[in-house]
């Protein structure tokens, strides 16, 4: 059984530690700073980090990945699309690797970067989702490389996993995205009650992932470009019917852009 940690780094990103407490073996996804791995690991000098998973090259997801390379020796795991400092092994849409013994399936999600990809565990007890910054707990990244319509293809694929997988974004965006959410389905009763719970969860400093991929297939506009409340919102914006789901999306990220 693995138990899954959230080491926090810069203002609002999540290093995701994963821990196998038979062996005391652990990894870390998207260290973008090796700060808090190196002082998660001194506090526990009898774990040993095994493997880095990379979801893509931004530097505050790669950024510490050379340092713990360094001082551990741990495998480095990430898109073969992209340079990544210290890639020990290149990985493929449709890759398999076991790590701390999951199996994960690699998605190319491009859209966020053009080689993004996110680490799929699909077992039936809990699957899991590591997805960096291509889908977000509300929300989607920035399309700073790819298209909109290689994120909203990226995202369908996603959005195929079980609804129970767990969602392991990589930042603590949940709140703003749910404002925004709300402002394109103002009438989604899924949105209300998670915009509460989420706005006194982080009045506590609270932290709102994961998710569940039922929740944002409920909640998450970007997730719900088929449905007519969005699409009508999305016309509305902006002041023409969008004739495809992909213009769609589009006009919802633009929107988001400008929130």
């Amino acid at each position: 059984m693995i138990h899954i940690d959230a080491l926090c780094a810069f203002s609002d990103n999540y290093i995701w530690l994963l821990q196998d407490r038979s062996s005391q073996r652990c990894a870390v996804v998207d260290p973008g700073d090796a700060a808090p791995v190196h002082a998660w690991l001194a506090a526990n000098p009898e774990w040993t980090l095994s493997d880095i998973l990379i979801t893509h090259h931004h530097q505050d997801h790669v950024g510490g990945v050379e340092a713990l390379k360094r001082s551990t020796g741990a495998t480095v795991h990430g898109p073969a699309g992209e340079t990544i400092p210290a890639r020990d092994h290149a990985l493929n849409d449709g890759d398999t690797l076991q790590v701390l013994g999951l199996m994960l399936r690699v998605i190319d999600v491009p859209g966020h970067t053009r080689g993004h990809i996110a680490f799929a565990h699909e077992a039936a007890q809990q699957p899991l989702l590591f997805c960096g910054d291509t889908l977000f707990a509300a929300g989607c990244g920035r399309l700073f490389e790819g298209t909109p319509a290689q994120m909203h293809h990226s995202l369908k694929r996603l959005a195929a996993l079980a609804d129970d997988t767990l969602v392991y974004c990589a930042h603590e965006y949940t709140l703003s995205n749910l404002k925004f959410a709300s402002a394109v389905e103002p009438g989604n009763p899924d949105i209300a009650q998670r915009l509460d719970e989420v706005t006194r969860l982080r009045a506590e400093d609270g932290i709102s992932v994961p998710s569940t991929l039922g929740l944002e297939k409920r909640t998450n506009p970007f997730l719900r470009v088929a449905e007519p409340a969005v699409r009508e919102k999305a016309d509305e914006r902006a002041e023409a019917h969008l004739g495809s789901l992909e213009e769609v999306f589009a006009t919802l990220r633009a929107w988001k852009d400008k929130f």
